[in-house]
């Protein structure tokens, strides 16, 4: 598993922006699109660059804290 698979990742319509958003808030608050595929698939990759970055900086990951049904299971 990558780490970066270890992040929730999700995207959702927004009224207020008129727009999809996409969300991962253990590392970015979030980017915005008009085609919900694509977007998931920038921000996979926005993600994956966070991650690359606090790897070549030497700082630790942080712990993923959002897990939906985390507090059900």
């Amino acid at each position: 598993m990558k780490a970066s698979d270890r992040f929730h990742k999700w995207v959702e319509w927004s009224e207020e922006d008129q727009a999809y958003i996409g969300r991962c808030p253990d590392l970015i608050t979030g980017i915005h699109g008009d085609d919900p595929v694509k977007l998931y698939e920038e921000l996979c990759d926005v993600v994956e660059d966070v991650v690359r970055h606090f790897e070549t900086t030497g700082r630790p990951l942080p712990v993923p804290l959002t897990r939906p049904m985390q507090a059900a299971a």
